[in-house]
């Protein structure tokens, strides 16, 4: 079941913090709701249709709140009002010797909730914590020629390469390409370096 969102409603962004019971529970509800909504919009976020459910609430249930409580991913929710519309994870376990990096993984927007500035703001957001983790370099991958891919750009991530052929679409069984991306800060004072 899908609610309308109402345009005058501000946006709220938080770490997630579950706990335990109902709470979790809802939001894991709402979670998987936005990752099946951009499945079904065509997003190529590791998912492709037909996407049960179950699968989508499997996703978060089994494989992001375990590894969120463990402390080795830390994931920003959007809210409109009490809905979550959107989100980002930023995975901080790495080996050893990369100690200094993280990933971004699973940048999603409700399609409903589209074109008002959730994803920057949840990108920003999520820099922000990646400063506080003492990490300089953050690493991420989209679909080559996507919304996301542009978006990444006007943050200052720069482009490394093109894989051909990388994944299947979320709506069709072709291959996208994806481009592999980066963005480096000055850990001293949080700046962006390097090329942009």
């Amino acid at each position: 079941m899908t609610r309308s969102i109402n345009v005058t409603t501000e946006i709220g962004i938080e770490e997630w913090r579950p706990d335990s019971g109902a709470a979790v529970e809802g939001e894991i509800e709402m979670l998987a709701e936005v990752l099946r909504s951009v499945v079904q919009d065509g997003a190529s976020v590791s998912f492709f249709m037909p996407f049960p459910r179950d699968e989508a609430r499997s996703f978060w249930s089994d494989k992001v709140l375990p590894q969120v409580r463990a402390g080795r991913t830390r994931v920003l929710l959007a809210r409109l009002e009490e809905r979550i519309v959107g989100t980002v994870q930023l995975e901080l376990e790495m080996p050893p010797n990369q100690q200094h990096r993280a990933a971004v993984a699973k940048l999603l927007v409700h399609p409903e909730a589209r074109r008002r500035g959730i994803a920057r703001t949840l990108m920003l957001a999520l820099e922000e914590i990646a400063r506080r983790e003492g990490r300089t370099l953050l690493t991420l991958d989209t679909v080559t020629g996507s919304a996301a891919e542009l978006l990444y750009r006007s943050l200052g991530y720069v482009v490394v390469g093109v894989i051909p052929a990388y994944a299947r679409g979320a709506l069709t069984p072709a291959l996208e390409s994806t481009t592999i991306m980066y963005k480096q800060f000055n850990p001293t004072v949080g700046s962006q370096t390097g090329a942009g």
